[in-house]
């Protein structure tokens, strides 16, 4: 039997929600929806989704680097975006980290965030092997 690992981030809202950023298992890591959200659960980039995507990226790079895993690891990215017409500045930040790797993606438009000045939560999955 795998050991369970749980990452935090300090993120304002998972003690409250009880949710880890990431959990570990084995040879996978799922690290949960993400925003660039400060201390005080507010987008630290608002009104630039590209900014935020930079900084959503960075966090997630950084959960799977304390469970032992690297962006080359992530098998499938989940984006869920408040404006779809703003794709392309969001899909030139992922094709920037992500154009080698090329993992299975997916975007979709949502009514709204847990935080009105977050416009991009992502989602990663990654897998060793």
């Amino acid at each position: 039997m795998s050991e369970r690992r749980r990452i935090s981030s300090g993120g304002p809202w998972e003690a409250v929600a009880g949710y880890s950023r990431a959990i570990a298992v084995g040879d996978s890591c799922w690290v949960a929806g993400t925003t660039d959200a400060g201390p005080d659960g507010r987008s630290l980039h608002p009104g630039d989704v590209g900014a935020q995507t930079r900084a959503v990226l960075e966090i997630i790079e950084r959960a799977l680097a304390e469970a032992g895993f690297g962006l080359a690891d992530v098998v499938r990215t989940r984006m869920f975006v408040t404006d779809i017409a703003r794709s392309a500045e969001i899909l030139a930040v992922h094709g920037a980290v992500f154009g080698d790797i090329r993992p299975a993606a997916t975007m979709v438009e949502v009514t709204a965030l847990i935080e009105a000045s977050a416009l991009i939560e992502i989602e990663a999955e990654a897998r060793r092997g």
